[in-house]
């Protein structure tokens, strides 16, 4: 059996990345730190968090008595996640970048720089992931493949930003935080005297905008294209826009003029046209097929698609949003999803992440959606000719009353309750 002695870990400054140095710090393994830069331009207080973060990993390091080392990650961030996603905004599609990052850089360049540069035997990261080799590879078996595995704490589960990694890291990747709850790595920061990177405040959202509204990001980089807000239901323009790259489905339009709140339904690239729908809960805004590029499968293609089956297993597009049961298909194109519940915005270049008996299987990046609850509830409502009796099979109206056909809420919000 491959012995593991030398871990590298990827240290942000942050408290899972501490907590996962010190539990490997404590079992005895040789550890040491890599802080990825990743941006380096200030903000619109001119300030760059990689400064403040980086500060924190080293005293986290200097806590732990390990050696940190500053590796410089701009130019392949650079290149291989912001450049593709001002791509997919300017097609009027919205890119994940977290999940690019982590198959781009953290996960290709860090790997590659702590195994070349740093002699590791593996990397370790803060992750609330798990692996079918164990949290410190312990049931390493390179000629089985590695699978990834839902965390313990499934709130804070992470596989989805994972969905994209390849098999080469994740052999060598350890996920110390996988059978601990968030609770439990905070406590064990604070009775280890890291309390202040335990109070610290997690990050949110895309660590480079800031504090900016998006728009105001966004526009630094692709140039205003001003177009028209349509409404969906009478095809009347409602109020302009500066540009289809700006807005993302679901999104509130807050279109000034209009008392009533309106929501990005649709984007035409070709005629630069937003289609807006009045209300949160448009039927406009749902779907329950979704439509995707080729999957990429973490371990191996499922056997029902491998014999041409239907898989049964779960979906989700959103880190915060609940696993949803689905069906699969595959095509020579990509994948064909229909879950069992109306899904809320399911927008292009977001990913289609599945997972099956606490496994995630794969991902792959959503290119469309199905008919709208909108559109096949205005068929039926109509009583259009030539259309298709399976149309029934999927068109239940939302009311009120109904909303078990929806699935909107976030995991914690469902907590909370």
């Amino acid at each position: 059996m491959l012995k593991f002695k030398k871990v590298v870990v990827g240290v942000s400054g942050g408290v899972d990345s501490a907590v996962a140095a010190l539990i490997l710090k404590h079992k005895g393994y040789d550890v040491q730190g890599v802080f990825m830069q990743n941006w380096d331009i200030a903000d619109e207080k001119g300030v760059c968090s990689a400064d403040a973060d980086y500060k924190d990993a080293a005293l986290v390091c200097g806590k732990l008595n390990i050696k940190l080392t500053h590796v410089n990650f701009v130019k392949h961030y650079w290149n291989e996640v912001f450049c593709e996603l001002v791509r997919e905004y300017e097609s009027g599609c919205t890119p994940n970048p977290d999940i690019l990052c982590n198959r781009n850089v953290k996960f290709r360049y860090f790997y590659k720089y702590a195994v070349e540069k740093l002699g590791a035997d593996a990397i370790a990261t803060g992750h609330y992931a798990r692996s079918s080799f164990g949290p410190f590879l312990e049931n390493y078996d390179e000629k089985s493949g590695v699978r990834l595995y839902l965390a313990r704490d499934w709130i804070k589960d992470q596989t989805f930003f994972l969905c994209q990694v390849r098999q080469k890291a994740l052999q060598r990747t350890m996920f110390p935080l996988g059978d601990l709850m968030k609770s439990e790595v905070k406590r064990i920061a604070t009775v280890n005297g890291l309390e202040k990177i335990a109070k610290k405040k997690e990050s949110m959202g895309i660590c480079f905008i800031g504090n900016r509204k998006f728009q105001d990001f966004i526009k630094e980089y692709i140039e205003d294209k001003p177009g028209d807000f349509v409404d969906v239901d009478d095809n009347k323009i409602v109020g302009q826009h500066n540009g289809i790259h700006q807005w993302t489905l679901g999104q509130r339009a807050r279109i000034h003029s209009l008392e009533k709140p309106y929501f990005t339904a649709k984007k035409d690239v070709e005629t630069n046209t937003i289609y807006v729908a009045k209300g949160t809960k448009h039927p406009f805004l749902y779907t329950n097929l979704i439509f995707t590029s080729k999957p990429y499968w973490i371990h191996s293609k499922p056997k029902d698609l491998e014999n041409g089956d239907i898989l049964d297993c779960d979906f989700k597009f959103q880190h915060t949003k609940h696993w949803v049961p689905c069906k699969v298909c595959q095509t020579d194109k990509g994948l064909v999803i229909k879950v069992n519940k109306y899904k809320r915005a399911v927008t292009p270049g977001q990913y289609a992440v599945l997972a099956k008996n606490g496994e995630c299987l794969g991902s792959a990046k959503i290119t469309n959606s199905g008919p709208s609850h909108f559109t096949l509830y205005y068929l039926q409502d109509k009583k259009i000719n030539n259309v298709p009796s399976i149309v029934d099979k999927y068109v239940t109206k939302i009311t009120e009353e109904e909303d078990y056909l929806t699935d909107n809420e976030d995991v914690k919000i469902c907590v909370n309750r």
